[in-house]
């Protein structure tokens, strides 16, 4: 069996994946060999010649990555800060822009010892694993409606604690419920919340469109159903002084800092930017008793 050059290998893999549209066909290319090879994406270079079935390997998640399928699904993995997740089929993708929100969560926590945190739409649990990864005093609580989502939770927050992690209560819970976590009121110190947002019938890419859940995706004719809950929700959750990120949709820059100011609960209402200056998720802080 004649070995062959895998840098050859990626070449055509990234003319391939140019061809169908893919924004970042070399990283693309790289990552699936990495993950054929069972390699570092670093550390390609190390391994100049393999056999063809590695070869024909890599050639066939090309195609369905050409097809649109999303590379983290072909991966089996996704990343968010400082965790690595497990999602395919049935649960949402974690963004590269959701780590945004988890380093603002975590700043709003740095001077809180042993904080209780709550992520509320938690789909495969990562922003509750990234709080508990950098905050292993932290009791994390993780709120997940669908039963498929809930399974790829479990999962992740069981491998995370099976490698000495520290633990998630994961709840099978809505977060439109009147009484949600009701045991947890008034002393929450801060609430993440990555929810569908985005309006219906908005145009998606095909990676969203064709593979994520609707209903992780879509939220109402405005995309702020969940969101209203979410802020509704947290107000009661909240210790005096608690903390409050919600991500939301580009087109929600001002809506969703207005929802937040409605609620004389809260206060200090901030909205906050991407990498690329859109406006990503919004802040706010549970009044204390008295203030103005």
């Amino acid at each position: 069996m004649t070995r062959q050059p895998l840098r050859l290998a990626i070449l055509e893999a990234e003319r391939t994946l140019a061809a169908a549209g893919i924004d970042s066909p070399r990283v693309d290319a790289e990552l699936l060999a990495a993950h054929v090879v069972g390699v570092d994406r670093g550390r390609l270079l190390l391994q100049p010649l393999v056999d063809p079935p590695v070869v024909e390997e890599l050639r066939q998640l090309v195609e369905r990555r050409a097809a649109r399928e999303p590379l983290q699904h072909l991966l089996g993995t996704a990343v968010l800060g400082p965790v690595t997740v497990a999602v395919g089929p049935g649960v949402f993708i974690p963004r590269p822009e959701t780590e945004l929100l988890l380093e603002w969560g975590l700043h709003a926590i740095a001077d809180v010892p042993s904080p209780l945190v709550v992520d509320l739409c938690t789909g495969s649990a990562a922003l509750a694993l990234g709080v508990a990864a950098c905050r292993p005093d932290a009791v994390v609580h993780a709120v997940e409606a669908d039963s498929v989502a809930l399974t790829w939770a479990q999962r992740n927050i069981s491998a995370h604690v099976n490698a000495g992690g520290a633990p998630v209560t994961l709840h099978a819970a809505d977060v439109r419920w009147t009484d949600l976590l009701v045991e947890l009121e008034s002393h929450v110190d801060l609430v993440l919340c990555n929810p569908p947002y985005v309006p219906d019938g908005t145009p998606l890419p095909p990676e969203v469109a064709g593979w994520d859940p609707p209903d992780a995706v879509y939220g109402g004719p405005d995309g702020l159903e969940i969101i209203r809950a979410v802020i509704a929700a947290s107000a009661g959750l909240l210790r005096y002084g608690g903390c409050l990120g919600i991500e939301h949709d580009d087109t929600h820059g001002e809506i969703v800092p207005a929802l937040l100011r409605r609620r004389r609960v809260l206060t200090d209402v901030e909205e906050h930017h991407d990498l690329a200056g859109r406006p990503r998720f919004a802040t706010a802080r549970r009044r204390a008793v008295g203030a103005s």
